[in-house]
C-alpha cells in the first residue's frame, strides 16, 4: 500500500504544479494583453479618427499635420444637439402651436370688409398677415427655425408685404441667428383670410431690411465715396480692456510665447492653441491671447506665408470671450509695462523655458504670470507637446469654445439661403492627394467627370440643387455634371466677398480700414458649413472612392 502510494503521489503533485502553471500563464499573458491595450490606447477625438490622431501626434520629428485641408471641424460642428443647451431654454422657435396663441389672441377683431375684391391694397400691419406668412414658412422650409419676425411693410404692389424675420438651421449646434427679409405675394383664402399666394428669394424683402449705416471719408485731393457698410449688430468681438492696475495685479495669466507652430497649417494652430487654452483653465489662469497669427502658404494666393492675419477673420471671438478667461497680447503687455514703470516691486514672473516641465508641477505657483518659452529647435518648441504623456489625463482642450466666424458664417447663410436650404452636396477632394498616386492610387480616376456623373446619379436625384465642396481649382472641372443638376460651387458667390458685400466691409473695419483677402481657409469654412446643412451628403472617401482617407493600409 505504501509502495502504491509512493507511486500515485508524485503523479498528483505534477499534475496539480502543471495546472498552476497553467493558471498563471494564462494570467501574465491576460496582464500583458491589457497592459499594452492601456499603452497603446489613445481615446478618439472628435477633430479627426483616432488612428490618424495617433499617427500624427506620435511622428513628431515630422509633425506637419498632413490631414484633410479641405474640411474644418470646429466645436459647433462637434457640441450635443443644441435642444440640451441652456440657452435653448430662453430661445423659443415660432412653431404652429405658437401661431394659434397668438392667433387666438386676435380673434374678436373683424376682417377688413371688401375681401372680395382682389385688387384691393393688402394692410400689411394687420397681423393675421404676419400669420399667414409665418404658416407659410413653417411648411416652405422644414429645416429652419423661425426665432422672431419684424412687423411687415408693404412691397413694390398693393399685394405685395416684404418682411424680415431671424432664424438658425436645425443643423447650426450654435445657437447664433441669422437674418433674411423676403416679399410675399399676399391673397384671399376662405373667410376673407390672408393666404400666401407665393414667395420670393434670399434677401428679396428689401424694404424690410435694416437701414444702412452712411459712411463716407474724406482723403486728400476731394472727397471719396465708400460703399455704406450693412453692419451685423449681433457681432461684437472688440477686445476686453483688462481696467485698473489693481486688477490687473491680482489677475493670473499664462502667456505663451511664439513657438514652430507659427506659419503652420491651421490644424496644427488649432491643436496647439486649444492645448494652451486648456492649460490656462486646468491652472484657473487667464490666456494672454496673440490676435495676430500667421496663414500658412498652403492657404495664401501668394504660395507664401503670410503673417498678420487677425484671429477674428476666421473664428468667433465673441464667443470665445464668453467662455474662456482670455486677454489679447496687446492689452496685457501694455498693462504689464504701465505697471513695471510706477512701481518698484515688479510683477512676479516664472518663466518655463521646456513642455517638459508639465502642467500639475506649476498648478500651485503663485506667480502673476507663467511665461512659457519655446526657444528650443522643431519639434520640441510646438505648443501641443505641454499637452503630451501624463499631460493628457488633465488638459481637456476646449473645442466647444472654438466657433467659426459669424461673417464667415452669414456667408453660409446667405449660400443656402438662396438655393431655399433645399441641396444635397458633394465634397470632392482632389488636389494633391489626387496628384498622389503612391498613397491614393485611384482617388484620381475615382474622381474624373465622367466617373462623378455615373456615381452621382446612384445617389442624387436628377435636377437637385447640388453644392460641391471642393480644393479643384479648376472651376469648368465639374461641367459635365450640369447636364444632370443644379450645380453650384462657391466661387458662384464671389459677391458674398466682393468689395460692395456686408463681409468686406466688416472685416475691413476690424482690419484698420485695410481691405481683407478672401483667402483658402476661409473657403475651407464656408465649403465645410455648406455641405454639413445638405439633405444628403456625399463624401470622397468611403462613397465616392476606395482609397483610404489618409493614405494607403490606413482604413
Amino acid at each position: 500500500m505504501k509502495e502504491l502510494n509512493s507511486t500515485t503521489d508524485p503523479i498528483g503533485q505534477n499534475l496539480i504544479k502543471l495546472i498552476s502553471n497553467v493558471c498563471f500563464s494564462v494570467f501574465v499573458f491576460t496582464v500583458l494583453i491589457f497592459t499594452v491595450i492601456a499603452i497603446t490606447y489613445q481615446p478618439p477625438d472628435p477633430w479627426e479618427s483616432s488612428r490618424a490622431l495617433t499617427r500624427v501626434f506620435t511622428q513628431v520629428e515630422n509633425a506637419t499635420f498632413q490631414t484633410d485641408s479641405t474640411i474644418l471641424k470646429t466645436g459647433e460642428d462637434m457640441a450635443a444637439d443644441p435642444a440640451s443647451s441652456p440657452i435653448a431654454a430662453s430661445i423659443v422657435p415660432i412653431t404652429e402651436a405658437v401661431i394659434e396663441k397668438s392667433e387666438e389672441k386676435i380673434s374678436n377683431l373683424t376682417v377688413k370688409s371688401g375681401c372680395e375684391d382682389i385688387m384691393n391694397a393688402v394692410n400689411c400691419s394687420d397681423p393675421r398677415v404676419l400669420f399667414a406668412i409665418e404658416k407659410f414658412n413653417l411648411k416652405a422650409f422644414k429645416s429652419i427655425a423661425f426665432l422672431d419676425y419684424q412687423a411687415p411693410v408693404n412691397g413694390l404692389r398693393p399685394n405685395e408685404c416684404d418682411v424680415a424675420w431671424r432664424f438658425r438651421n436645425k443643423k447650426d449646434r450654435s445657437w447664433r441667428k441669422y437674418r433674411d427679409f423676403r416679399r410675399f405675394r399676399i391673397g384671399y383664402g376662405e373667410n376673407c383670410s390672408y393666404k400666401v399666394l407665393n414667395a420670393k428669394g434670399w434677401h428679396s424683402g428689401i424694404n424690410a431690411r435694416r437701414p444702412r449705416n452712411r459712411f463716407n471719408t474724406t482723403r486728400s485731393g476731394g472727397n471719396a465715396k465708400i460703399s455704406p457698410p450693412i453692419l451685423d449688430d449681433e457681432i461684437n468681438d472688440t477686445i476686453p480692456v483688462l481696467g485698473s492696475k489693481m486688477d490687473f495685479r491680482k489677475g493670473k495669466y499664462l502667456y505663451y510665447s511664439h513657438g514652430g507652430d507659427y506659419c503652420k497649417g491651421m490644424n496644427h494652430f488649432l491643436w496647439s492653441f486649444l492645448c494652451a487654452l486648456g492649460e490656462a483653465q486646468y491652472l484657473n489662469r487667464t490666456f494672454v491671447m496673440d490676435l495676430s497669427i500667421c496663414l500658412a502658404s498652403t492657404y495664401t494666393g501668394s504660395n507664401k506665408n503670410e503673417e498678420g492675419k487677425d484671429f477674428r477673420f476666421y473664428f468667433d471671438f465673441e464667443h470665445l470671450k464668453d467662455v474662456a478667461s482670455i486677454v489679447e497680447e496687446g492689452e496685457f503687455l501694455r498693462n504689464w509695462e504701465k505697471w513695471d514703470k510706477t512701481h518698484k516691486r515688479k510683477i512676479p514672473i516664472r518663466k518655463v523655458a521646456s513642455y517638459k516641465v508639465t502642467p500639475m508641477q506649476i498648478r500651485k505657483d503663485k506667480s502673476t504670470i507663467i511665461w512659457r518659452q519655446f526657444d528650443a529647435p522643431e519639434p520640441e518648441n510646438y505648443w501641443y507637446r505641454v499637452c503630451e504623456g501624463q499631460a493628457a489625463k488633465y488638459i481637456q482642450r476646449p473645442w466647444h469654445a472654438l466657433w467659426k466666424s459669424k461673417r464667415l458664417m452669414n456667408i453660409v447663410s446667405e449660400i443656402s439661403g438662396r438655393m431655399d436650404w433645399d441641396f444635397d452636396a458633394v465634397h470632392v477632394v482632389r488636389g494633391e492627394k489626387a496628384q498622389n498616386k503612391e498613397l491614393w492610387p485611384r482617388l484620381d480616376a475615382d474622381t474624373s467627370p465622367d466617373a462623378l456623373v455615373l456615381k452621382l446619379q446612384r445617389m442624387i436625384q436628377p435636377w437637385r440643387n447640388l453644392y460641391i465642396a471642393t480644393n479643384e481649382p479648376f472651376y469648368n472641372y465639374f461641367d459635365k455634371l450640369r447636364s444632370h443638376y443644379k450645380v453650384h460651387l462657391l466661387d458662384d458667390y464671389k459677391e458674398l466677398w466682393g468689395n460692395t458685400s456686408e463681409w468686406y466691409n466688416e472685416t475691413r473695419l476690424v482690419n484698420g480700414g485695410r481691405p481683407v483677402d478672401f483667402d483658402g481657409y476661409m473657403r475651407v469654412e464656408v465649403d465645410t458649413e455648406v455641405l454639413y446643412r445638405a439633405k444628403t451628403r456625399v463624401e470622397t472617401f468611403y462613397n465616392l472612392t476606395s482609397d483610404c482617407k489618409d493614405g494607403i493600409n490606413t482604413c
